[in-house]
């Protein structure tokens, strides 16, 4: 027994194969985690040679969370994530919470576009999609709702990055480049990565929005603007995302802008006072150059 107990203390903590030492919860949740956008029905010889679990513990923690809900099994044997988990996720406060908040604005951005209204929050290294409008005929876009985007190369990612801590940047800037990590669109004259998103990321903060361009799936721009809670912490970014060219960008940033600080309002948030707003001045074209695909 003492050295079963010696065992499960020196097991593993890096988020790595649920290894037998490892608490039950621990071991359930690694099998949760095997499911993703591309494998949504997993058998239980899968599920139990991915979270490197023995199959007779799978099986055990299976028939647990598929009591409970968390998984349902289909006709053909395989399992699928259960109805259950949607139901407590959608009490997350950073999740339906906000959703709740800012759909009648998001409804009101889709009927300017009729392509796509994002809505993310930053979970980790990642931004959560937690709700999109679109329209049948909009454009093709690589993300859906509940799903993941790397904050570093698109419009909601950057807004949250850019007012996330220092150490998260450095961290993303530690590991090893993304592929494509600024699409063509936008010349960046040799500049590395690094110094590039290092600019954009200045330019959100400094502009209050993000522009980024996309060559893939389909060329497409989209215009992100950060959304405050009363704290006047960014809690979620707001985009839209349009056919590249069909509508300047320019054009969009004050349609974003409005409806995010709208939404910050109903959340509690009160913006300074800005003497722009107490006398209005010619708005001079939004210059979109130094901007990151």
């Amino acid at each position: 027994m003492a050295g079963a107990g010696r065992a499960a203390a020196a097991a593993p903590s890096d988020g790595g194969p649920a290894l037998p030492g490892k608490p039950v919860l621990v071991r359930a949740l690694s099998l949760l985690a095997q499911f993703t956008e591309q494998r949504r029905a997993l058998s239980l010889s899968e599920l139990s040679r991915q979270a490197g679990l023995a199959p007779a513990t799978a099986l055990r923690l299976v028939s647990h969370l598929t009591e409970w809900g968390a998984l349902e099994r289909l006709e053909d044997g395989r399992y699928v994530v259960g109805v259950r988990l949607w139901e407590i996720a959608s009490l997350s406060p950073r999740g339906h919470g906000v959703r709740q908040i800012a759909l009648p604005y998001l409804e009101d951005l889709y009927e300017v576009t009729r392509h796509h209204v994002l809505l993310a929050v930053r979970e980790g290294r990642d931004a959560v999609l937690i709700d999109r409008l679109s329209s049948r005929t909009a454009t093709e876009v690589a993300y859906r709702v509940g799903g993941r985007m790397p904050l570093p190369t698109t419009a909601v990612g950057q807004v949250l990055l850019a007012h996330a801590g220092p150490e998260l940047l450095l961290e993303l800037l530690s590991q090893p480049p993304v592929p494509q990590a600024f699409p063509s669109g936008v010349p960046d004259s040799g500049t590395p990565p690094a110094a590039r998103l290092r600019g954009a990321l200045a330019n959100v903060r400094q502009s209050g929005v993000a522009v980024v361009r996309r060559d893939h799936p389909s060329r497409t721009v989209s215009v992100a603007a950060p959304i405050h809670a009363a704290d006047s912490g960014v809690v979620a970014a707001l985009s839209i995302v349009v056919p590249d060219a069909q509508t300047p960008a320019h054009e969009l940033v004050p349609l974003v802008r409005a409806a995010a600080r709208a939404i910050s309002r109903s959340l509690g948030h009160q913006a300074k006072a800005s003497g722009a707003w107490r006398h209005p001045q010619p708005l001079e074209p939004l210059d979109l150059g130094n901007f990151p695909a």
